[in-house]
């Protein structure tokens, strides 16, 4: 497990890395200000933890004493640093509370249990005691997902901490699976699978400081999913300690015996029970990796290709398409941080004239797996992409993005020192809808920022790419950049956000993609699941946790 205290509280990742700007970091704040429509960029340094304002744990010290005697002294953590790491996630609207020291929900203690028999012991205690449990893993989450929420009658609120619970317990060579504690790093998962010759394949953006409990909690989604699955694909079975009890779902390779359980499991959120191990399919690590890049004259153009790669069923590990803001964003920020050098720019110039202007698109196709499948994907993922009329980049561009694929969240922290503000949010659709959703999403963006803009000189970045793709439709993935409107922060995101998920879902989307549920999404609920769809899930809520117990308020509206 990773020590908390090497890690911000009130940031992303530890506390001695950070986003390299390099020698012309001067040089990059001034063309971010230029390009929001700033003269100068505000100094608004996040409130120290000393400034915290932390309610009273409402939790009396019998209470302490007998987790204590569940999990050892050691293991349960009631100082001001650990109930401040393990308050909320990692939002707008989390980083927005914790930055200006407004922590009003935060666990009144939080506790590491070792086993999956403590997690079970703690479960049933609270469950008896009139307790919240909020089951946390790296606390990664975007959507209000891990946040110290107890509803009214509850006595208290611990957020349990899995991350001890963090071993491959077994491979099985033969079955290609691994049985796993929930708790563990994906680093250490992948170096302890890696050292066998497997590979798990699930490279979230968030994959330093995010755990495979969190990745099923969520139904997350992997760079690289193309080829290894999304998590409800990869799941085999799962054990949660719920208030009725111990749980393992089924792990046979397929049956009819009525629906598949691990599908509840997969998207749950912890509001069914603390998921403690599972079982995963892994695969064998590939010999051969190839990531490159092509440029597209726009992105109705690319969006062609990667649709014809994936209804060919080409073996592809994955195909990322970056709209032409995003696109030149990128090109833009990255200039701003390394000038480019004479040859470049001359064949930028060059596919200028060639009509690969202001709106060209980048597309990061990856390959991976034996030599001759990545040589063989290789010619033939290249040929369509150019008989549709891609342009050939080379490697350079794939391996910059490979590189640099965990680093970009770190630039979130320096933005916020400087009144700017960075957030996302994604969907899927399908083929048919994906265009007019993207430019329905766009517009209403657009609209919500112009109107709750900081003032009238402030501009905006909204961008968007293609993250995952399927035969039938595919991930849209938005990134907005915007001066934040002093005072009244909260109120700008969360009319945005409305309107922005109004347009996904008026588009045909689904409300969330990879990203999941927590309490920013479950108002769209009902409309996206239906009033007998939420019953389903309202009912097996009650089922297995009957006082609600466990991440009380999340998923479910109201």
């Amino acid at each position: 497990m990773i020590d908390r205290r090497a890690l911000r509280w009130n940031g992303w990742g530890f506390v001695h890395a950070g986003f390299e700007l390099g020698r012309r970091e001067p040089e990059v704040w001034r063309w971010v200000a230029d390009t929001l429509g700033r003269k100068t960029l505000p100094h608004r340094p996040a409130a120290p933890l000393e400034r915290v304002e932390l309610a009273e744990p409402a939790l009396a010290e019998p209470d302490l004493q007998a987790l204590r005697a569940l999990i050892g002294a050691n293991h349960v953590k009631t100082d001001r640093y650990e109930r401040a790491f393990h308050a909320r996630g990692k939002s707008y609207l989390d980083l927005l509370a914790v930055r200006s020291g407004d922590l009003g929900q935060a666990p009144d203690a939080v506790v590491y249990p070792g086993t999956g028999e403590e997690v079970q012991a703690l479960v049933s205690h609270c469950d008896r005691e009139g307790i919240a449990v909020i089951p946390f893993g790296g606390g990664s989450s975007v959507v209000g997902g891990v946040n110290a929420r107890r509803r009214d009658g509850q006595r208290g609120v611990i957020t349990l901490d899995t991350t001890r619970l963090g071993r491959v317990l077994a491979i099985d060579a033969e079955s290609l699976t691994a049985r796993v504690q929930a708790g563990i790093y994906g680093p250490e998962l992948e170096r302890t699978l890696q050292r066998e010759g497997y590979t798990l394949g699930h490279y979230p953006q968030s994959f330093e400081f995010s755990t495979l409990g969190g990745w099923i909690a969520a139904r997350g989604a992997g760079q690289q999913s193309y080829r290894y699955g999304k998590a409800e694909k990869w799941l085999v079975s799962a054990e949660l300690a719920t208030p009725r009890g111990p749980w393992r779902t089924e792990s046979f390779p397929a049956s009819a015996v009525g629906p598949n359980l691990n599908q509840f499991v997969a998207g749950s959120e912890g509001i069914l029970g603390v998921i403690t191990e599972a079982t995963v399919k892994i695969h064998r690590v590939p010999a051969e990796k190839d990531y490159r890049g092509y440029f597209f004259k726009d992105f109705v153009a690319g969006a062609k290709a990667v649709r014809t790669i994936l209804q060919e069923e080409l073996p592809v590990a994955m195909l990322r398409l970056s709209d032409g803001p995003e696109t030149h964003f990128l090109q833009s920020f990255s200039g701003a941080q390394h000038p480019p050098g004479a040859i470049e720019r001359a064949a930028m110039q060059a596919l200028a004239w060639r009509g690969y202007g202001e709106g060209r698109c980048l597309l990061l196709v990856g390959l991976e797996g034996d030599r001759e499948t990545v040589l063989e994907s290789g010619v033939r993922t290249r040929a369509v992409i150019e008989r549709l009329g891609g342009v050939h980049l080379g490697r350079r561009a794939g391996e910059r993005w490979y590189s640099k694929r965990f680093a970009m969240p770190y630039m979130r922290d320096p933005m916020l020192d400087r009144g700017i503000a960075v957030e996302t949010l994604e969907t899927s659709v399908r083929w048919s809808d994906l265009h007019n959703l993207y430019r329905g999403v766009h517009r209403a963006i657009h609209d919500a920022l112009r109107d709750n803009a900081a003032d009238a000189d402030a501009r905006a970045i909204v961008m968007c790419h293609l993250s995952h793709g399927y035969v039938d439709g595919a991930s849209l993935y938005f990134t907005m950049i915007f001066p934040q409107k002093q005072g009244a922060e909260v109120e700008q995101w969360l009319a945005v956000k409305r309107a922005a998920t109004d347009a996904i879902v008026a588009g045909g989307g689904t409300v969330s993609h990879h990203h999941g549920v927590g309490t920013d999404h479950a108002p769209w609920l009902v409309r996206e699941k239906g009033e007998v769809g939420v019953a389903l899930l309202a009912g097996l809520k009650d089922s297995l946790d009957p006082n609600h117990t466990c991440n009380p308020g999340k998923v479910l509206p109201g």
